[in-house]
């Protein structure tokens, strides 16, 4: 669709020990699955890093911090900066399990606001939602205050928000993190237990 996919890969992982992108699945890197995953859906697939030579082998743009520093609201600042389309769907590199289907889903219910936000157990998922090229200047100028916490600047922009379920049936692994060894190797389970075959509403 002509939207862009946005995979945020500048957290230190620091818990994990070695850089999560890299952490594996079935053989495969989470930053692969992501990519491939994505590339199905979306024209454009970007990633947002700022060492940006240990993605140069996937074949996709990938882009640094503008305004560096400021934690995962400058990979969304830069991304949306350097995208080719309004809406960016952005997901962070440790949800190996995501689905673009539910990205173009958020796409289409994003007309007339300027992102969606899904809502899981009640909780936001600010790091995996739409946002639009209209929010730049207003995460600008978070940034510069230094605001750094991606749900603050949600009381300045028009978003819409919708609860997990309805997008996709099984949210139990689609929006499953793994910041750790431990979260990893539940990760590898869910690999083995389940297919990719969630259905989108």
């Amino acid at each position: 669709m002509a939207a862009s996919a946005v995979i945020l890969a500048g957290g230190k992982s620091s818990r994990m020990g070695f850089n999560k992108a890299f952490a594996k699945l079935n053989r495969k890197r989470f930053i692969e699955i992501q990519v491939e995953e994505l590339s199905k859906y979306f024209l454009e697939v970007m990633i947002v890093s700022n060492d940006p030579g240990l993605y140069s082998y996937l074949g996709v743009k990938v882009v640094t911090d503008i305004i560096p520093g400021k934690g995962p609201l400058s990979g969304i600042h830069a991304e949306l900066v350097e995208s080719c389309h309004e809406e960016c769907f952005i997901v962070p590199c440790d949800m190996p399990f995501i689905l673009g289907g539910m990205g173009k889903r958020l796409i289409e219910l994003t007309k007339g606001f300027d992102g969606v936000v899904p809502i899981l157990n009640g909780k936001l998922e600010p790091l995996c939602a739409v946002y639009n090229k209209s929010c730049i200047h207003v995460i600008e100028n978070c940034l510069k205050r230094d605001i750094h916490k991606v749900k603050e600047f949600y009381q300045f922009v028009n978003l819409r928000y919708v609860e997990a379920d309805e997008l996709v049936e099984t949210t139990r692994k689609l929006f499953y993190n793994v910041n750790n060894q431990t979260e990893l190797v539940k990760a590898q389970l869910f690999a083995g237990e389940f297919g990719r075959n969630e259905t989108i509403a």
